[in-house]
């Protein structure tokens, strides 16, 4: 991460989301996009930083003393990365010099495999709503509109 990006002042969202701790992870429900995304402990502690007043470099500090292991900036970027990927932050985020996101392997390689451990992962789902929960049909299925499908996408007859 450059160190113009480390100045960067992340802010997670909070409208429209119901958060829950599950022992070491943190379930996000987005009422707005109908998505779950769980958050392992590391990508917990990354989200819970982003308050708009404290900067990357800050947050790389805290984290360390959190887990009480020194974070590497690359698995700071990725965790910042997932977030943003997951729209669970205001807005978007600088990326490094090169303008791509991180990758989990390219992280990985970085940092060695045995501090993976503490990689930020953001799992999601797309949840469908209430009144398409018990009658929609999954990926694969036939349909004849949108509306049929959970993930509301009939492509050639077919929910995608």
């Amino acid at each position: 991460m450059n160190s113009k990006s480390g100045q960067i002042k992340p802010q997670a969202r909070k409208e429209g989301l119901v958060v829950q701790r599950v022992e070491d992870e943190v379930l996000v429900y987005d009422q707005d996009r109908h998505k779950a995304h769980c958050l392992n402990e590391t990508a917990a502690a990354v989200w819970k930083h982003c308050d708009g007043k404290t900067t990357v470099d800050e947050i790389s500090t805290l984290l360390g003393k959190q887990l009480r292991m020194p974070v590497d900036k690359d698995v700071l970027e990725f965790g910042l990365d997932q977030l943003e990927k997951a729209q669970l932050l205001e807005e978007p985020i600088s990326r490094a010099s090169n303008g791509k996101a991180i990758s989990r392997r390219e992280v990985m390689r970085r940092i060695g495999v045995s501090a993976a451990v503490a990689l930020p992962l953001v799992t999601s789902i797309v949840a469908p709503r209430a009144a398409n929960a018990a009658n929609c049909k999954t990926t694969g299925q036939a349909c004849t509109g949108n509306g049929q499908c959970c993930s509301n996408n009939c492509t050639g007859n077919v929910c995608v």
